[in-house]
């Protein structure tokens, strides 16, 4: 059974994902604290950078965003972040044209916002490529089949100019991808419009990312999520519309529990403040720490208590094989974002090493954002990426 817990604060909300009793994803969204990531702006350019490539842009914040080459110049695909040219950033850009940015990492107490030309506006099926003519599928959609159905369908459909990235709630729908393609174009036709109106003479907000109990709902349509408690009348007539509003929660059960700390069913509490911790023991008896960087996360897996038996390659494994599934849990739990270093037990055997970067893999598709597994490098060390579900002030 998966539900969702919302408990307001008097600074904020708290918002836990559960599965069968247990913490999968939780939130904190400070009431003074204003989430940027996915807003567009019509921005101005007030300086330059030459020998960075780079420059700084408007957007109405208090500290002005920063928007590098490679996040002007037109992608080619989603492999290749930009075309490779010989160009100076002066030549593309002037000091006092406006720009049409999406915030794509959100500012923090030392710097302000990472901005790119280069737009994702989500829907429920597909998130909107505007001005390329990109369309890929999620990852998480295997089946070659479904795969090019969905693309031709999606590429039938499209307005010419626009690309998307086809979402893993939109297997096995048509007539509903039709329909959130309309709807989101919509959407971006609105924003544009705006964007070009030439009395519009300073930075201004053109569209609002959704918040995160918003996109938690978008981006778990599929999931069949059951029930929502919340201890707040005006969050749940919020939560009552967002249901009518779309047919596939037509079932769900919104719960209110009034003058009642929501966070105790489940012993909740509890699993949040195990969360907080460094170190986290695996049944074996080995153990992983997280310990987080400005530049990376590095992830240490160790042996602990366990000694196994007396092959030791086998014990190494199964230590290894048990923090691999932890730590994709912790990942979605504590919504790590960013390079992710594990320090595996050294693996003698090449096909175990296989084998745990595969059910790396396999693990991280139980997670909704965005995921890339490099593999081990010299050093024996795993390298991966993770994209932040929701951004931090940190």
């Amino acid at each position: 059974m998966i539900e969702i817990i919302v408990q307001r604060q008097e600074n904020g909300k708290q918002i836990a994902l559960m599965e069968n009793g247990k913490l999968i994803e939780y939130y904190e969204e400070d009431k003074e604290y204003r989430r940027r990531e996915g807003n567009i702006y019509i921005g101005i350019v007030k300086n330059i950078i030459h020998g960075m490539q780079s420059a700084f842009v408007d957007i109405g914040t208090e500290k002005n965003s920063f928007i590098h080459l490679k996040d002007i110049l037109p992608k080619i695909d989603e492999t290749k972040e930009f075309q490779q040219e010989n160009v100076e950033i002066s030549k593309v850009i002037k000091i006092g044209q406006k720009l049409l940015v999406q915030v794509k990492k959100d500012s923090n107490e030392k710097k302000g916002a990472r901005v790119s030309t280069h737009i994702n506006l989500p829907g429920k099926y597909i998130a909107l490529l505007p001005n390329t003519d990109i369309i890929t599928v999620s990852q998480k959609i295997e089946d070659k089949k479904e795969q090019q159905r969905l693309i031709k369908l999606v590429k039938e459909n499209l307005s010419d100019g626009n690309g998307a990235v086809i979402r893993t709630s939109a297997q096995n729908k048509e007539k509903e991808i039709i329909e959130d393609i309309k709807k989101v174009e919509k959407k971006w036709s609105q924003i544009t419009q705006t964007s070009i109106n030439p009395e519009l003479e300073r930075p201004q907000l053109l569209y609002r990312s959704e918040n995160i109990l918003e996109k938690m709902l978008m981006d778990l349509a599929d999931e069949k999520i059951e029930k929502i408690t919340v201890n707040d009348k005006k969050i749940k007539s919020e939560l009552e519309e967002f249901k009518n509003e779309n047919q596939e929660y037509a079932n769900l059960k919104i719960e209110l529990r009034e003058e009642e700390k929501v966070l105790d069913i489940y012993e909740l509490e509890k699993q949040i403040e195990k969360m907080q911790n460094r170190k986290i023991w695996l049944k074996c008896g080995g153990f992983i720490t997280i310990d987080k960087t400005e530049a990376l996360t590095a992830i240490d897996v160790n042996t602990g208590k366990y000694t196994g038996n007396r092959d030791l390659e086998q014990t190494v494994y199964r230590v290894n094989h048990e923090a691999t599934v932890e730590i994709a849990k912790q990942l979605r739990l504590r919504d790590i974002g960013g390079i992710v270093i594990i320090d595996y037990i050294d693996m003698q055997n090449e096909e175990n090493k296989d084998k745990i970067q595969k059910l790396l893999q396999e693990e991280l598709k139980k997670d909704r954002s965005k995921t890339q597994v490099e593999g081990f490098t010299k050093l024996d060390l795993m390298e991966l990426t993770r994209k932040h579900i929701c951004s931090h002030k940190d």
